[in-house]
Parts: structure tokens; sequence; C-alpha cells
């Protein structure tokens, strides 16, 4: 029974491949139909969530090429069973921005070397439609655009419907604002840039009343190379932000449920199905990209590598973090740093990893030149799946961090901005020890001596440790470092919100003994330390931590733990005292 599983496509982004070979494949056919409304398509969505399998579903399914292939390739899925009427119509021209390098002196070489070589190979797959001295005349032009221009003035002519697929539309822009700058991304957005007459070469073509272009759908991560290119997405729809699309790539949790037990069924999964679920709703889960949806959804790499990591009946993945979800930091350090100093987005984002939320209206694009702006760098992060819709409060979007796999690499993030400009940097190894410590032996004072001391050491933190919430953030950026805790900010406990509960992470290490509350407490720099002062707001945590240690949840969750309180007091960026109560002790 076991050998007839469906094998887990980790990786794969070949629609094509996965259907012949039989790989397991989460129906999202349906969406085509929804699709076919529109005739130019952009869709933003978050690394690793499927897009480039939609883009290649979207090839084989309209390819006219692909016709013989179609029961093979649909037979057994929504559109097999209800095709459209332009299944297998179109001349496609797929376009994959992916794999361009960063050095600014070749790269308009090889993107017109590359997109060439995109026309020339669509003209010879489909040379019934396009004969050799048309193939010919389309190509004598040195440029793509006119390459292109030339294409889709003959298919016009002829009659024939063309389909441009661009995926990773803005990977290599991303790429060169991060890696050379702004006045780089813009030499080639703008003006004459060539990305930017690449586009308005394809807005062109669509609006030709004989124009060959009959279909268009663009994908990436950000709407800011797109806004800055087209001012706007303006010859077609931005889908990103709407219900009827929400659920087009990524998981909903009855799909995850659905893949748990069909492995179970099969032989080869033989975890729990609710621990395992239980795990991945707080890890992969908690993404939503309409206001109107009523539902969260997983991350499609995240679930794909979870369940590859863990057949055949296997235990879970250590590292529940797939590297290849990880965000690269160097496409956000330009968002945080301006000639390594912080600046307001670093801000913004201290305080969202302190508050876990922010009510904010998410804006369908803007450029590049505006990202300053509080509303835009909100929404960039929405876009980039590190914030994502929690509720809809007054008609105003409430974003929220949406797990835990994000929360640890937005707390990664902060601390890469303390270290890229030399403000703060801790020595990982030797804190990820002491933490560990934390952990199994409830030896909580080595790893707060430990900050304590890192902190009067370097006095470039001094300029940014200025509020309560920035302390919080700091704290919960370095414990973080620890895969032992789930962390959580601002925790309902007995009627109360916790700063911070570290809960322990019993289902991926269950000989753990100990889990923490924190209560932290603040004092401007500017007031005096008096040992009274300090010792009334330990004593103020102290009995806010006595609170939320009674609370039976605790206790029924994780009957064998012990749960320690922590009363931590900072003045400016000074840690100056510290308290700790355990329950076992006030029992």
């Amino acid at each position: 029974m076991a050998a007839s599983y469906p094998r887990i496509p980790y990786g794969w982004a070949n629609f094509r491949a996965i259907r012949l070979e039989k790989r397991l494949y989460v129906d999202k056919t349906r969406f085509v139909h929804a699709l076919e409304e529109e005739r130019y398509v952009f869709l933003i969505r978050p690394r690793r969530f499927g897009k480039t399998c939609w883009v290649s579903l979207l090839e084989n399914y309209y390819d006219r090429r692909g016709a013989d292939e179609f029961e093979d390739v649909f037979g057994g899925t929504d559109l097999g069973r209800h095709p459209t009427e332009n299944r297998h119509r179109y001349v496609i021209l797929r376009f994959n921005f992916s794999a361009f390098k960063n050095a600014l002196e070749t790269l308009e070489h090889y993107f017109e070397e590359y997109c060439q070589l995109i026309v020339r190979n669509a003209l010879e797959r489909n040379a019934d439609l396009f004969p050799e001295a048309a193939r010919q005349h389309i190509c004598s032009s040195d440029s793509v655009n006119g390459q292109l221009n030339e294409l889709f003035l003959y298919a016009g002519d002829h009659g024939i419907p063309l389909y441009v697929l661009i995926d990773e539309y803005d990977n290599f822009a991303n790429t060169i604002l991060a890696y050379h700058g702004e006045e780089a991304y813009q030499s080639f957005t703008h003006g004459g840039g060539f990305y930017r007459n690449f586009f308005a070469t394809l807005k062109v073509g669509a609006e030709q009343n004989r124009g060959g272009l009959e279909r268009m759908f663009i994908t990436g991560v950000s709407p800011i190379t797109m806004d800055d290119v087209t001012s706007g997405f303006n010859i077609g729809k931005n889908i990103s932000l709407h219900s009827e699309f929400n659920d087009m790539l990524g998981f909903t949790e009855a799909e995850v449920r659905n893949l748990l037990e069909l492995y179970r069924d099969h032989g080869v999964f033989n975890q729990d199905v609710e621990a395992a679920l239980a795990v991945m709703r707080e890890w992969y889960n908690g993404y939503r990209f309409s206001e109107e949806a009523e539902g969260d959804l997983y991350n499609t790499d995240m679930v794909l590598y979870f369940l590859d990591e863990s057949m055949p009946n296997k235990k879970a993945p250590r590292e529940l973090i797939d590297t290849n979800v990880r965000i690269d930091y160097g496409k956000l350090r330009h968002l945080l740093t301006v000639n390594r100093q912080l600046n307001g987005n670093f801000d913004l984002l201290r305080h969202i990893i302190g508050q876990e939320q922010v009510n904010t209206p998410i804006q369908l694009s803007f450029p590049l030149n505006q990202l300053d702006q509080r509303e835009n760098f909100l929404s960039l992060l929405h876009y980039f799946g590190l914030l994502s819709i929690r509720e809809v409060a007054h008609g105003v979007p409430r974003l929220g961090i949406p797990n835990q796999t994000v929360k640890r690499l937005m707390y990664g993030y902060l601390r890469d901005a303390y270290d890229d400009v030399g403000v703060f940097s801790v020595d990982v190894y030797t804190f990820f020890g002491l933490v560990q410590a934390m952990a199994y032996d409830g030896a909580w004072q080595p790893a707060l001596d430990f900050l304590r001391d890192a902190l009067a050491e370097q006095t470039g933190i001094r300029d940014y440790m200025d509020g309560e919430k920035v302390v919080h953030g700091f704290v919960a950026a370095h414990l973080s470092l620890s895969p032992y805790f789930l962390l959580h900010s601002e925790y309902e406990l007995n009627k109360g919100y916790a700063d911070l509960y570290l809960e322990p992470f019993v289902a991926q290490y269950p000989d753990m003994q100990f889990g923490y509350v924190l209560e932290l407490k603040y004092l401007k720099r500017r007031t005096s330390l008096d040992e009274s002062v300090v010792a009334d707001k330990v004593q103020e945590a102290v009995g806010q931590l006595r609170g939320y240690l009674a609370d039976p949840l605790l206790r029924r969750r994780y009957p064998s733990v012990r749960y320690i309180g922590l009363a931590v007091v900072f003045h400016g960026w000074e840690l100056v005292a510290y308290q700790a109560i355990d329950n076992a002790a006030e029992d």
C-alpha cells in the first residue's frame, strides 16, 4: 500500500511533470474559470507560495501545442472535467526573470539575449503559424522590443492569439535595488530604462485594435517595480487583494488536514494527525490576502517541506523553518538603513515586532520613492508575507505576524539590522547555549546576565533603546535565537497580558522542563535611578507575574513543565534589576 502513495513534489514547479509523474497535486484548477474573466492580470504573492507552478499550469493549459496531452495532464482535475473554450488556443511566450545576476554592466545585455531567445523559441515551436520568412522578419530587429512589436503586428494581422506569462517579474529589479541602490534601480525602471521600455511595448501590444497580445499574466512579490515601470498596472487588473483569488495559491486548513490523513491512510505518515496539524498551524499558517476572505492559508512550500521530511514514517523535521522560505535579508537591508544609519522603516518594523499587529489600509500599488510613507511600507511587508490580515475593524485591516516562522525571520531582521550598522551584536553561539540551559535546567540568570553585560559594553545601542516596546522587541529578538520556545508577545493569561510568554515547544522537544513568563518594566533614562523606584517596579512586575502564573491554562497544557516568572527592569539601555518567581514555589 505504501508504495503507491503520491510522492511529494517538494521544490518542483513544473506542473506537467508533477501530473505526468502522478505526484501530489492539490487541485486549484477551478480558479482558471474566474481568471479568464480578465485578459491582463497581475498577482502578488510571497516567496515560495506556488507562483511558478501556477504559471506552469497556465502554460500547459493554454499552449496550443499541448492539446494531445490534455487528459494526461489535466485528467481528474476540476479543469479537466470542466474545461474552458480557450484551452490550448494560444501561442505562449513565457518569461522567467528569476535567474538574472546582479552585475549592472551586463544586465541589459543578458536581458536582451534572454528575451530574444524566448521570442525566437516561441516562433520555432509554432512554425506552422509563422513561416520562415515571417520568423526572419520578426527576429531581424536587434532589440526585444522591436521583435515584440513585429510579433504583435503579425499575430494581429493573421489572427494568432498570444498569451504572455511573466514569472518573478521583479526579482532582478529587487536585487539591483538591494545591492546597487536606488540610483541604479531608477536607471532601468524610469525614463528610457530598458525594463520600462519592455513593459511599454507590452502595453502597446495589449492596446492595439488588432494586436495579437490577447492575454497576459504577471506575478511577483512586490508591486513597487510594476508601479515604477508602468505608473501602476494600468493595462489590466491587479487581483492580489481580491477575495475570489485569496485561496488560489497556498493551502487551506482543510486541504492540509486531508493531506495528513491521505498519507496516514497510505501507511507512510505515523505522526498523530492532530498533533502534526497543531505544529503546522503554529509555524506555517496565518496568511490572508483579502479583507473579505474568511480563512487563513498555509504556505505551500512550508507544508510540502514538512511532509517531505516526515515520510516515510519519520518524526517531524527538527528544523521547522525551511531555508528556501527565508527571504534574503539583503533584499530588505536597503529598506531599513540609509548610509549605515537605521531609518524610519526600521523604527516601524521594531514597533511591529513589539506589538505584533498594526492597523493600516493596504495600498494596491506605490512607487519606490514613496516607500517612506508608513502605509506603503506596511503594505510592502504584507505583500512579502511578513504581515497578514488578522481582522478588519471599522473598515481598516489589522495586520499581524502570521506565524512562528515569520516571527523568527522578523526577529532576525531586527538583530541583523543592529549588527549591520554596528549598533549591537552578540556571540550567538554562546547565547544559544545559555538559552538552552534556560529550557532544560531552569538556569535563566546566566542568559539575562549575558544580555546585561553585552548592553553595558556596546555603547552603540544606547541611541536605540528608547521606550518600553523597543526594549520588549530587543529582548524577544535575542531570545528567539533558541528553537526551544514559541515566543508570544502580549499573551493573555488570567485576564492580563504578559509581555513575553516563552511557551515550551514540547511537541518538538518533549523532554523540556521549563517555560517562562516575562514582565518587562522600563524607566526612562532621565528618571533618577533610585533603588526604591527600581524595587517598586520589580514588585509591580512580580504581582502581575503571580496572576499570570496562576492561570490554569498553563498547567492543563503542559502539566510536567515548571513555569518561572521573570520580572526584568530596564533603565534606558541598562538592564538594572531582575527577580524570578517559580510557580512550583508559589503553590
